[in-house]
Order: C-alpha cells, then structure tokens, then sequence
C-alpha cells in the first residue's frame, strides 16, 4: 500500500498540483472580465440597434395623436359588404339627416 502523508501520496510529484490553477488566477479573472465587458458591448449595440429599427416602423399606438388611434381602431373594426345597398340602408335608417352634425364636448 501506498503510504500517505499529510493527505497526499508519496507518489505523487507535487503536492499543491491541486492549487497550481491558482497561479494563473489573475490572468484568468482578466479574460472572463474582458469576455464580460465584450459581452455587455454586444448586448448594447444589439439594444440599440432595436430600437433604431423600431424608429423605421410605423406603430399608430405610438406615432399618431391620441385621439387617432382610437379613430385608427374603429376603422380597423369596419368591413365593407356588397350585400346590403345604399337603399336599402337608407329606408331602414331611423337618423335624421337635418340633424346638427355631432361636435364631442359641444352641448346644445
């Protein structure tokens, strides 16, 4: 059997051959610390370059006035059919059509 001495075998040609990584620490922490910061460039070219490209769109949410992006929406929900005519749309109307046209906010 193999004789140990303060946990190690004699056999064995260093015994801190465990702690050798620890030479070279510095040298390591600097590389993680460097691929951390490329890392973190990368990430913020990428973020910037989103946002340069959701200035090219077009969002209604974001780029029209409030108020027509309601007007926006409302369009969106309207269809066109062909399969009720004008006159049959006006015979069946209950509107009155010398009616004041509608201002929101003005009372009358």
């Amino acid at each position: 059997e193999d004789q140990v001495v303060n946990g190690h075998n004699e056999k064995e040609n260093n015994p801190f051959a465990e702690y050798m990584w620890m030479e070279n620490e510095e040298d390591f922490n600097r590389q993680v610390e460097e691929e951390l910061q490329e890392q973190e460039f990368l990430d913020r070219c990428f973020q910037e370059m989103l946002e340069e490209e959701d200035q090219d769109w077009f969002i209604p949410s974001r780029d029209l006035p409030q108020g027509i992006g309601q007007l926006q929406q409302q369009l969106n929900g309207l269809s066109v059919t062909d399969s009720h005519s004008s006159e049959d749309i006006l015979s069946k109307s209950t509107l009155n059509p010398d009616a004041k046209e509608f201002v929101p906010g003005v009372k009358y």
